[in-house]
C-alpha cells in the first residue's frame, strides 16, 4: 500500500507538470531564436522537414527533462 500513498501521487503530478512547463518554455525559447515563425511554417506552409525537426526536438528535450527529474 506504500505505492498508493498520497504524497507519491502528488509528487508524480507535480513532476509531470514541471516537465511539461519546462518543455513548453524550451520550445518557446527555440521558436524565438529561429528566424522564421515555426508554427506558421508548420501549419500554413506544411513544411514536413521542419515538422520532423520540431518533433525530434520535442522528444529530445522531453527525454532530457525526464532524466533530470527522475534522478
Amino acid at each position: 500500500m506504500e505505492a498508493l500513498q498520497f504524497k507519491y501521487i502528488l509528487a508524480s503530478a507535480v513532476y509531470s507538470l514541471l516537465g511539461v512547463v519546462i518543455l513548453i518554455i524550451a520550445f518557446w525559447l527555440v521558436d524565438r531564436l529561429t528566424p522564421e515563425n515555426t508554427w506558421k511554417e508548420l501549419v500554413q506552409n506544411k513544411n514536413i522537414a521542419l515538422a520532423i525537426v520540431v518533433g525530434a526536438f520535442i522528444i529530445a528535450i522531453g527525454l532530457i527533462i525526464s532524466s533530470a527529474i527522475h534522478s
